[in-house]
């Protein structure tokens, strides 16, 4: 059984829409709480909101029967919190025990001191959050700002177009240490299951990793030596180049022995008979790992033993996070960088209308999808301007189709007709404004999306998603805030100038 939000207050509890906060703070709990507290306190907004989430949250779960489930208005706002703080569920643990103003929001008085949230129950309740629902939610939250700022019905929405990239929680991947990782969990997971079946098959499997963790570390340095001696003589250089294969090959060697007896103890237990899902579930889990274990095998083997350049498409930069790619977008001082593009268009207001996570994409391959998408959601987008990465010849064409003005730079030496069109007036002022979306880009990263902890895809999807409905929800808390900060001060200046007629008269 699960409720929007307990409409009924209890002793002790404060209405959402009375809680105050430190106008001197300059934190960012109270922004980010300010602005929930406007998606709550506008009736429209709020019903609009719980409606979508009553639906689309575990749809196939009744919400009148069974026990009682963390509120789905709290579900979001533990979301919100996590990402515009961006910090791991440890801290929100904390927080919402024992933030005041935040287990306020969360609709908890003051002597409501017995309810507490498990540090799992809040994992397990925020990944019910679909990216589909997130990004439903973050129309309405626009379309509130743009009431919020006083958007005039039928003004044109003026966007900018750019992508970054967001880093998965991955370490630097060679071959040999995705070797390693892969054999790890192919033995700890074995040797798991056997202990479950009272099997004494992987008595030494602690033995067995860090045996493996000794070859890799030895072929790795043999790797390594080998660079550094380039200027040896032929004769030590072919040396090094013995040492490196053959501590390779005895790398090779055990991880096989390994895969192999893991092999045997499947088997083994499948003759025996699996008994339920969970079972069923550790099998793929291993033959999984088995799998990459067996594919970076025989990639190490084509790449030492027989001299053979990998083919970038064949490589997979993590087991774990296998989404993950090798990014190298000739940035000063960052080469490489280990994760999936986004792509964000951010209005005038500073709101960004649509996301798009682009798994193996390039800019241009997203351009007219993007404007086409975010037309689909907010109609009023008239102009878009892009950097030089998304120039195509067929993006040129589509997008002056899509757009009343599409601030599109192409590469290289352009025409007379291409000088021209780029040195009007309209197209110089949208384009020298294009770069404010940095500023959006950098606030994104800050509030979370400098790297997903996440894991699997549709956990990235969700964290993207909910970085940019969280960053709006903040942009509406900011203006609010700055909204009062005004207020106050010509509250100031009247009381100044009263104070001053007084005296004088």
């Amino acid at each position: 059984m699960r409720v929007v939000q307990n409409e009924q207050i209890r002793i002790g509890e404060v209405d959402i829409s009375e809680i105050r906060f430190d106008t001197k703070s300059r934190d960012d709990i109270p922004k980010i709480l300010k602005g929930l507290q406007h998606l709550y306190t506008n009736v429209a907004l709020r019903n609009a909101i719980f409606q979508l989430l009553e639906s689309e949250i575990a749809p196939e779960v009744s919400k009148s029967n069974g026990r009682p489930g963390m509120a789905l208005w709290t579900i979001l706002v533990c979301g919100v919190i996590r990402l515009d703080l961006n910090c791991d569920y440890d801290r929100v643990h904390e927080l919402v025990n024992e933030h005041n103003s935040l287990r306020q929001m969360l609709g908890h008085g003051s002597y409501d001191t017995e309810t507490r949230y498990h540090f799992q129950t809040l994992k397990d309740n925020v990944s019910l959050l679909t990216p589909e629902l997130l990004d439903r939610i973050n129309v309405l939250v626009v379309n509130a700002g743009h009431v919020l700022v006083k958007k005039k019905d039928g003004e044109a929405l003026r966007g900018r177009c750019d992508s970054f990239v967001l880093e998965t929680d991955v370490h630097y991947p060679t071959d040999i240490n995705l070797l390693l990782d892969a054999m790890r969990k192919v033995v700890t997971l074995t040797a798991q299951w056997c202990e479950l079946r009272n099997l004494s098959h992987w008595r030494q499997s602690t033995y067995n990793v860090h045996q493996l963790k000794r070859l890799q570390r030895t072929a790795q340095n043999r790797k390594r030596g080998r660079k550094h001696s380039k200027a040896a003589s032929p004769g030590q250089e072919q040396k090094n180049q013995a040492l490196m294969m053959e501590a390779h090959q005895r790398y090779l060697e055990v991880s096989q022995r390994h895969l192999d007896k893991a092999r045997q103890t499947l088997v083994l237990i499948g003759q025996q008979g699996l008994s339920g899902p969970i079972e069923m579930a550790l099998k793929v889990e291993i033959e999984g790992f088995m799998a990459h274990a067996v594919r970076q095998i025989g990639q190490i083997k084509r790449r030492v033993m027989d001299g053979e350049a990998i083919p970038h498409d064949e490589k997979v930069f993590s087991i774990f996070e296998p989404h993950t790619e090798w990014i190298s977008k000739g940035k000063a001082g960052v080469p490489v960088e280990l994760g999936v593009k986004v792509c964000i268009l951010e209005d005038q207001y500073q709101f960004i209308l649509h996301h798009q996570v682009m798994q193996k994409q390039t800019d241009d391959q997203v351009a007219l999808e993007m404007v086409t998408q975010t037309q689909q959601r907010f109609p009023g987008l008239r102009v878009c301007s892009f950097d030089k990465g998304f120039h195509s010849p067929a993006n040129q064409i589509a997008l002056k189709e899509k757009l009343e003005l599409a601030v599109l730079p192409r590469k290289g030496k352009l025409s007379q007709a291409a000088q021209e069109e780029e040195q009007a007036a309209p197209f110089a002022k949208a384009r020298r404004a294009h770069s404010t979306v940095e500023s959006a880009i950098n606030a994104l990263e800050v509030h979370g999306l400098d790297r997903c902890p996440d894991h699997g895809i549709e956990g990235f999807k969700r964290y993207v998603a909910l970085a940019v409905l969280t960053r709006n929800i903040h942009r509406i808390g900011a203006i609010l805030w700055q909204q009062e900060q005004q207020r106050a001060q010509r509250k100031t200046r009247y009381a100044d100038r009263n104070t001053t007629c007084k005296l004088a008269a």
